[in-house]
């Protein structure tokens, strides 16, 4: 059972999202928080996998409360669910350490999906932001951020890559744009396990922890060429 608090400074929303997340077995939404320091006190308490945090809030907001957390409760992760996809937003977000970043018009569906995803390790984002992180990050001198921006900690070193093969960068094309696995292999016309294979490869080969962490290098070693077609069968 996957252990989650819920952090916004809405009591609707609060409560709405427990009670969405409440209808799926696997999800036990075990704490209410209205701000970032109660989401920090009841982190210390509940122990929690996940922590669906908002960013604008009274007291202390969600940037300063993921940042706190990750430094506390390493174990524990943050995915920002929120109405803002400005850029400051977004990439404070990130550099503080939340494994993800959704915005509030996700469907139920996805959204349970990212929470039971970001608690194995996985990172998602809204294609809405995803652009935006990545082309912030394209523009940035080599190196400077990749670390910070993927997981809040310092910057991974930069050990030799070994050649992706041309399907393994079909796949990362469709990673660094966002895509989950299961829309990637629908894409490419692959098994969804396929695909997983494919994305741990990618990972192992890059030195990358997560997939944000993967899109964030892809991009600054120029791994992913400028125009490929998305749709191609194998």
């Amino acid at each position: 059972m996957l252990r989650v608090i819920i952090c916004d400074d809405q009591t609707v929303v609060r409560e709405g999202l427990a009670a969405i997340l409440s209808t799926d077995d696997e999800i036990e939404v075990v704490g209410l928080a209205g701000n970032g320091q109660e989401a920090l006190a009841l982190a210390a308490e509940l122990t929690p996998d996940v922590v669906l945090m908002d960013l604008k809030m009274p007291v202390m907001n969600g940037v300063q409360a993921t940042q706190r957390l990750r430094t506390r409760h390493p174990a524990v992760r943050v995915l920002v669910l929120t109405t803002y996809a400005e850029d400051d937003w977004v990439f404070d977000a990130v550099r503080a350490g939340a494994a993800g970043y959704l915005l509030k018009d996700t469907r139920r569906n996805d959204l349970v999906q990212a929470i039971k995803g970001t608690a194995a390790g996985q990172s998602f984002l809204d294609p809405a932001v995803a652009g935006k992180l990545m082309r912030h990050v394209a523009e940035a001198p080599l190196g400077s951020q990749s670390g910070a921006l993927a997981s809040g900690t310092s910057a991974v070193g930069t050990p030799m890559v070994e050649a992706l093969t041309e399907r393994e960068v079909d796949v990362l094309r469709l990673l660094v744009k966002g895509h989950s696995n299961p829309e990637i292999a629908r894409r490419l016309h692959l098994a969804p396990g396929t695909v997983r294979n494919y994305v741990s490869g990618i990972l192992q080969k890059l030195g990358a922890e997560d997939r944000t962490q993967a899109a964030v290098m892809a991009l600054q070693r120029g791994l992913v060429p400028e125009r490929m077609d998305e749709g191609k069968s194998p």
